[in-house]
């Protein structure tokens, strides 16, 4: 049926990972219509709290039970409660919600939320991934999804990340009329870490030459880092946050756009500017609201910041034990990890032998040297064990066919 209805490339893709259907999930594992359980260390970074968390699920049930999708007409209380527990977390200087139900859903609303404050050129970053729709795409920094839907926005200009003085010299021609697109870190660009300070002078240069800050916080908030949000880990409070991914709780897909009252001042003005029939729906809300608790009650996100410090370096060094220098490098941080090859092919074999040792991972859309791992924080220990168990032999299952040859 995904053939014939769906999407052939898809379907492919599909039999290349085993042909596996996924029909049912629980906790930090996922069953397959043939009964094989896959502990999931992918999705994506959707599953910061495992799948069908019941503290998600209490919420997500008990709206459901009694009003799931709101007129649109009358006011609403559960988003009003979300968006007040998502304020409540964000950084300081934040207060003002919309929620959407993608993150390329968000970086649209973050988009329209700069036009009106007469910032017309965009500067991103060069692998920077901020979603697929018209707008959202001409941030992310790609060609290969790109170019067969130009042209796209124009007065985007793309910089090296971690680069904090070529983005100033962009600022500086245009001052006044930029609003700049970061990743605290870059997920699919393959787990890019900015050097150390970064994200602070990228916020004094949007402040000294009067750019909007929008930090895209869809992949590393909501404690996937170790911290609530990417840019807690150098205090820096943007203008526009975009939120997604883990704020569904892994049950109801939402995001949001949290802004400051001067950025978000139009859409106060004119509640009918930016709309969407299911912005706020009652059942989103609740699974927002849900996971919200969840990380709290659970204190996942220091969680998220321990068990990140146990797997990286143990990764890393079975990583190195087999592939020795065709490794380049094994990083991440708190639940996102990445580990580079040297050459194209081994992550797209390596991610395929996980599979067959069950467990699911991710590749890095803007990058094919990194094999991508984002595990949810509630992993015990024994799942720990198994996940270095299963990548310790799918990589020594790979390795000899991409290991330089010792010398004579």
């Amino acid at each position: 049926m995904y053939r014939e209805h769906m999407n052939r490339g898809r379907a492919t893709l599909g039999e290349m990972f085993g042909g596996h259907v996924e029909v049912a999930s629980e906790g930090a594992w996922v069953t397959t219509a043939e009964g094989e359980r896959f502990l999931n260390c992918g999705g994506y970074g959707v599953f910061l709290m495992g799948a069908r968390h019941p503290t998600v699920l209490r919420y997500v049930r008990e709206q459901l039970d009694s009003h799931p999708i709101a007129t649109r007409v009358f006011l609403e209380p559960q988003a009003a409660l979300a968006a007040e527990a998502l304020v409540s977390v964000a950084p300081p200087g934040l207060s003002r919600v919309h929620f959407a139900g993608s993150g390329a859903e968000a970086a649209e609303t973050a988009l329209k939320l700069a036009r009106t404050k007469g910032r017309h050129r965009l500067v991103a970053t060069v692998n920077g991934y901020h979603g697929k729709t018209a707008g959202a795409l001409s941030l992310t920094g790609n060609d290969i999804f790109r170019t067969p839907f130009q042209p796209l926005l124009p007065g985007t200009t793309h910089v090296p990340f971690g680069d904090a003085a070529a983005l100033e010299a962009v600022l500086a021609e245009s001052p006044g009329e930029c609003c700049v697109f970061v990743e605290p870190v870059q997920g699919e660009a393959g787990v890019v870490i900015p050097p150390e300070g970064y994200l602070g002078e990228v916020r004094d240069a949007c402040d000294r030459y009067g750019a909007l800050l929008v930090t895209d916080e869809v992949q590393t908030g909501m404690g996937r880092l170790g911290t609530w949000w990417g840019a807690d880990a150098e205090g820096v409070s943007p203008d526009i946050m975009l939120v997604g991914k883990g704020l569904s709780g892994g049950v109801v897909p939402v995001s949001a756009v949290v802004a400051t009252r001067e950025a978000f001042s139009v859409f106060d003005r004119d509640p009918y500017l930016h709309t969407s029939t299911f912005s706020g729906a009652p059942l989103a809300m609740a699974a927002a609201r849900g996971a919200l608790a969840a990380i709290q009650e659970e204190e996942l996100v220091d969680r998220a910041r321990k068990l990140g410090d146990e797997l990286l370096p143990e990764l890393r060094r079975i990583a190195v034990t087999h592939y020795g220098d065709a490794v380049r490098e094994v990083r991440g941080r708190g639940l996102l990890l990445g580990i580079e090859f040297a050459e194209p092919g081994p992550a797209g074999d390596l991610l395929i032998e996980l599979i067959a040792n069950g467990v699911i991972a991710n590749h890095s859309l803007n990058s094919h040297l990194v094999l991508r791992l984002t595990p949810p924080a509630i992993l015990e220990r024994a799942e720990v064990d198994f996940l270095y168990e299963a990548f310790d032999r799918a990589c020594r299952a790979q390795a000899l066919r991409y290991r330089p040859a010792p010398s004579a």
